[in-house]
């Protein structure tokens, strides 16, 4: 009997373009989720990590190479100090529950964002995190904490800046090659789809540099909503889509020849 996954798999190789190698998601619509059932916002960032669950298993099963959620943006420091506090106490259980099965699935943990700015113990956690996964060789999960797109190209050109100062560099030598190769995620295969919940249409300072190509899903589902079927709706409308890369249809239709 086929499998649902592998089923799906055959028609993203039927399409327009191949499945995903690097999805990112901006997991928006907890607080609402909550305000909806008449409860204290905390309860739908616990229950967005239901969801967080679902996700992940289902891109494992997809074949996705890598995943990165964007958990915590560096605006968010701006929200009520209660809400914080319950956020950096969810980050950090999280860190402490979930990286074991994470480990016993293969796969591999990495953060993104200006960790300094979090309490010394989540940054001990994060970095056992990443030293007990940094071998596997299953899902990349990239979690964006204290990140903002401004952000990491602020770091990127800092780094240059630095390479110039030292003479390693002239001004000359930078191009958007040699920014990329500084940018987070310049490792990792570039963004393919990028899926916002929510119904909300806006990129909110999430990776500004690497979604310069990716194709856009915005859904009306609030995060904790969103689960391994949406996930399968968002990659089945990516895969009917034609990626042209500045190129006309007609080339792109004669590459795939």
């Amino acid at each position: 009997m086929t499998s649902p996954q592998s089923s799906k798999s055959r028609q993203c190789e039927r399409s327009h373009c191949g499945p995903p190698r690097h999805v990112a998601i901006i997991m928006d619509g907890n607080n609402r989720w909550a305000r909806a059932r008449g409860m204290a916002g905390v309860r739908g960032h616990r229950a967005g990590v239901d969801a967080v669950r679902a996700v992940i298993r289902r891109a494992a099963e997809r074949g996705i190479e890598t995943l990165t959620l964007f958990a915590f943006s560096s605006e968010n420091w701006k929200r009520p100090a209660g809400e914080v506090n319950a956020l950096m106490e969810l980050f950090l259980m999280a860190l402490k529950r979930e990286v074991k099965k994470l480990h016993e699935h293969d796969i591999r943990l990495s953060v993104i964002g200006a960790r300094e700015g979090f309490s010394a113990s989540i940054q001990r956690y994060i970095a056992r995190a990443e030293h007990l996964t940094r071998d596997n060789r299953g899902l990349h999960l990239v979690i964006a904490a204290n990140y903002g797109g401004r952000w990491d190209i602020a770091q990127a050109a800092r780094r240059l800046a630095e390479r110039i100062e030292t003479g390693e560099l002239q001004a000359s030598d930078i191009d958007e090659h040699a920014i990329g190769r500084e940018m987070t995620l310049a490792d990792e295969p570039p963004v393919d789809l990028c899926i916002r919940t929510s119904g909300e249409q806006r990129l909110s300072n999430f990776l500004l540099w690497q979604l310069a190509y990716a194709e856009l899903h915005f859904s009306p589902l609030l995060w904790p909503d969103f689960d391994g079927d949406a996930l399968d709706q968002a990659i089945d409308d990516f895969c009917q889509r034609q990626r042209r890369f500045g190129m006309t249809d007609e080339q792109v239709e004669a590459q795939g020849a």
